[in-house]
């Protein structure tokens, strides 16, 4: 007869194992029309988030307490972690019912995605860096060439800047670099999707901002009549939008600088409670960004103006990035497109930079499945207005997890080492934050005028991080700190 204990876990991991397994005969139909090489990567998906709907936080304590894995490492090959836990109390498995998808399976799977997005590494314990062009590259050959030197894998053009002609000098320019250098490097190019920005329609027009204070009502509409002359009167660049808002919504300007709520709807127009201010310069200025998490807007994510962009980036580029998806709709739209303009079209990256897609991201994932390879970016400036800044280090983890049970590639993007980018001196929290991006599989790092200094400092710290982890499971190198204190 077992041990309490031990029938107690025995119990939770037979329920849990049942649940996987259930779970996955219900979506049998789904997972024949995914692409072959993602059938075991969909599969154990389902299983992990079919383990994360439970609360096994007493299992956990109890596995820990024996000695056992408390699968909190175990994203990538979570139902066979549960039945080495279970043959290590004395279950017993035919052949035929263990799980295909070991440690080892999932690493080689992923580890295939990672080439088939981003090439073959320099180096096994090397990065991936994808780093942001613009304009100054076109001419700088001299900059790209140090880059790849440095280990950029990556370029990224963003499409909201610039044009195809720019865009061509760009990637000549980094073909060149490449040719000279005899290094190899992804073209990456981002759609520029529908980011909702603000036009001033009433006061403060003329000079393209107008002053607001904390507790003011100001306005969102389309048209300037009706107003009084003091009246803040802000459209959004995008039609179509006020019609959505709900009173006590939030309302996010200028990447979550300032902050109101609705407070009053009328026909075609919306008063906004500003409760926040955090700047020193309480303007609204034209051509900032608007964030709306609360609401459910009826607006595509892929505009006319990416549509246009289609036909360059299929010719051009490896990888796209799909900025503002939301939907599995949304992907099947977008991947009609790129087959109509091309047998072999960009691998497609995901941004996650919205309240919706964070909520569809299990969908997103497997829509993306019906492809061989794809990845996830956490856009993180955009993702943290619209989760709110308390949140996104828990929701980027949340992302890692769930992209890593997936066997789905994950770029680290915005902000990563920042400060040293901008004026050569890092802050204290971007060391730590560019620790934490090591366990994605690439990072990005923006243009600046740092950007050589980032990136040796980037893989400084991957190394050194590397060397403590494998993603987020700790592994234990020689301390100096100990040997100097048992060896004293």
């Amino acid at each position: 007869m077992l041990p309490s204990n031990l029938t107690f876990i025995k119990e939770q991991l037979d329920s849990l194992e049942s649940k996987m397994l259930a779970e996955v005969d219900k979506r049998s139909f789904l997972l024949k029309t995914l692409h072959p090489e993602q059938f075991h990567s969909a599969r154990n998906l389902i299983h992990y988030l079919t383990l994360r709907k439970e609360e096994i936080r007493p299992l956990q304590n109890e596995l820990h307490t024996l000695g056992l894995s408390s699968l909190a490492s175990a994203e990538s090959h979570i139902r066979r972690q549960i039945q080495a836990i279970q043959e290590r109390i004395g279950m017993e498995y035919s052949p035929e019912q263990l799980e295909v998808c070991t440690y080892d399976f999932s690493k080689t799977i992923l580890a295939n995605k990672n080439i088939q997005l981003f090439g073959p590494k320099p180096g096994l314990d090397e990065p991936y860096i994808m780093v942001t062009f613009d304009v100054s590259f076109a001419e700088n050959l001299d900059l790209i060439k140090n880059l790849l030197k440095k280990g950029m894998n990556v370029c990224r053009i963003n499409c909201a800047h610039d044009d195809e002609k720019t865009w061509s000098k760009m990637i000549l320019n980094l073909k060149k670099a490449c040719q000279k250098t005899g290094l190899d490097c992804k073209i990456y190019m981002d759609l520029a999707g529908p980011k909702i920005r603000t036009q001033i329609l009433n006061k403060g027009k003329d000079k393209g901002k107008v002053k607001i204070k904390l507790g003011q009502l100001i306005w969102l509409a389309y048209e300037s009549g009706g107003f009084e002359k003091e009246d803040v009167v802000i459209s959004p660049n995008e039609p179509g939008i006020i019609p959505f808002l709900k009173i006590g919504e939030r309302v996010f300007i200028d990447d979550g600088i300032i902050l109101g709520f609705v407070e009053k709807i009328k026909k075609g127009v919306a008063g906004i409670r500003i409760t926040r201010i955090s700047s020193s310069k309480s303007h609204i200025k034209k051509g900032k960004g608007i964030n709306f998490p609360d609401t459910h807007l009826s607006i595509p994510s892929l505009t006319d103006y990416d549509k246009k962009c289609l036909p360059f980036i299929c010719s051009q580029a490896d990888l796209i990035g799909y900025s503002f998806v939301r939907t599995p709709e949304d992907i099947t739209e977008l991947h009609k497109l790129l087959q109509i303009q091309s047998q072999q079209p960009p691998k497609l990256i995901l941004k996650i930079e919205t309240h919706e897609a964070v909520k569809n991201l299990p969908h997103l994932l497997l829509e993306g499945m019906q492809q061989a390879a794809f990845g996830v970016m956490i856009a993180r400036g955009d993702l943290a207005v619209e989760i709110g800044f308390e949140r996104t280090g828990e929701i980027q983890e949340e992302i890692l997890w769930i992209c890593e049970a997936a066997h789905t590639p994950v770029v680290w993007a915005t902000q990563v080492l920042e400060s040293l980018n901008k004026s050569g001196m890092a802050t204290r929290s971007e060391i730590t934050d560019a620790g934490q991006a090591a366990q994605a599989e690439c990072v990005m790092i923006n243009k600046g005028e740092y950007t050589l200094e980032v990136l040796e400092a980037f893989r400084n710290i991957f190394h050194r991080s590397m060397a403590h982890k494998t993603k987020k499971r700790f592994i234990f190198r020689p301390l100096g700190i100990a040997a100097k204190f048992i060896d004293s």
